[in-house]
């Protein structure tokens, strides 16, 4: 038999790893591109816009 405590704490851990995830994801990103070589993330758009379709010159 489960409590309820033992349902809010499932609860609480079922939100609060995607959280996690996306704050690491979201800083991954962020300090991905806070030190990239700006060429790179140049390159790396240009190559999206490309192959997604649109023109971009």
């Amino acid at each position: 038999m489960t409590t309820t405590s033992s349902l809010a704490t499932a609860r609480l851990s079922s939100r609060i790893l995607p959280a996690f995830a996306a704050l690491v994801f979201g800083l991954g990103l962020y300090l991905g591109t806070g030190f990239a070589w700006p060429s790179a993330l140049h390159n790396a758009a240009h190559d999206a816009r490309h192959a997604t379709g649109f023109p971009c010159h």
